[in-house]
């Protein structure tokens, strides 16, 4: 049998969330490869030996046409996820691999799922849905069913692919797509990597849809799922061992927003949120957590709007005059920007320039 490769993908600056998701999965499944996909380039500073990662790829690793100024077009978080799909092409391409299993990187396993891998065994991929059962009220239906219409009916922060030739087939369409289109754009029917899926069981033959309640538990689904347990007993969901919780809005406060919502009532549910804050306590002072995203500023330094991107994004004439946009001189994008962005576009820069 092949390899079981599980990745997950972020900026340095997240390694104390990816250190918690490798640990669990090194307890849980100790026999799968785990790799990092860096959306940021390496620092000296950070040695990967001393972390729960077998590898590391980072974006100037992967084959992406035009990585330079692609690269640019995204923030942090877009290029977080624009880059897993060309890194699921990459490690399926390997002969010794037969399955590659993504997990978002505020995710915890709590258990083995190797029934997870069965449903695998018959299916080209796997895809686990915000939702599995009906919300039975005005305010759920409001809070997470209509907003799996908005973000995608699955949630992208877990997908397994076999290595067959309609899982290739499948990571190869999903780049190709990403390649162009991996922004946040909810009116437009886009919300980076993820509303795609939704075409998936149109597309491919053998898409599996993952409806036990024990994966990818989350507070969008938390009003239809019943957690009981505790950290030394262990969790349940409805009945079933807790296979992954994702932890998503921890930093923003968002999740406790929603648990306080919708599992009120669940001693369990926040008996995790509260280990979760334990093992995150120390997060923000660690010096990992204050490097600065590569990707994230100008060669002299000074950070880049949302703005430019986008403007950059949307002009190929200014890709074609500036190729390296990251770059700053007299003659560069960052001083087309300063100067004659606020003349043809004066509702952004201008408002830009009130608010500071």
């Amino acid at each position: 049998m092949g390899k079981t490769i599980a990745f997950t993908s972020a900026a340095l600056n997240y390694l104390p969330k990816v250190r918690k998701l490798c640990a669990s999965i090194r307890t849980h499944h100790p026999e799968w490869e785990i790799v990092l996909a860096l959306a940021d380039e390496r620092s000296s500073t950070v040695d990967f030996a001393d972390e729960p990662i077998d590898r590391v790829l980072a974006v100037d690793d992967l084959d992406i046409p035009d990585r330079r100024r692609w690269t640019y077009f995204h923030a942090i978080v877009e290029l977080a996820t624009a880059i897993k799909p060309f890194v699921l092409v990459e490690l399926l391409d390997d002969p010794e691999v037969d399955r590659v299993l993504y997990f978002d990187p505020d995710m915890v396993l709590f258990s083995r799922l190797d029934d997870l891998l069965a449903s695998l065994e018959g299916a080209n991929l796997v895809l686990t849905p915000h939702l599995t059962k009906p919300e039975t009220g005005l305010e759920g239906i409001r809070d997470n069913e209509i907003s799996a219409l908005k973000h995608g009916v699955y949630n992208l922060g877990f997908v397994g692919v076999n290595r067959t030739d309609e899982g290739r087939r499948f990571a190869r369409w999903w780049a190709d797509r990403i390649y162009h289109f991996c922004v946040a754009d909810i009116p437009n029917g886009l919300f980076t990597d993820q509303r795609w899926i939704d075409l998936a069981p149109a597309f491919f033959d053998g898409v599996g849809i993952l409806k036990s309640p024990r994966f990818n538990v989350a507070t969008w689904n938390l009003p239809t799922r019943s957690v009981t347990g505790d950290m030394q007993n262990g969790f349940r969901v409805d009945g079933e061992p807790l296979g992954f919780y994702h932890f998503t809005g921890f930093d923003s406060g968002a999740h406790r927003v929603m648990a306080d919502k919708y599992a009120t009532a669940s001693p369990s549910v926040w008996s995790l949120i509260e280990w979760y804050a334990q093992e995150a306590r120390f997060d923000e002072s660690e010096p990992v957590s204050k490097l600065p995203w590569k990707y994230g500023a100008y060669s002299d330094g000074s950070r880049i709007p949302l703005e430019h991107r986008r403007l950059y994004r949307a002009r190929p004439d200014l890709q074609d005059a500036y190729p390296d946009p990251f770059e700053a001189a007299p003659r560069s994008l960052k001083t087309w920007m300063e100067q004659q962005g606020p003349i043809e576009y004066p509702e952004i820069f201008g408002a830009k320039k009130a608010a500071g």
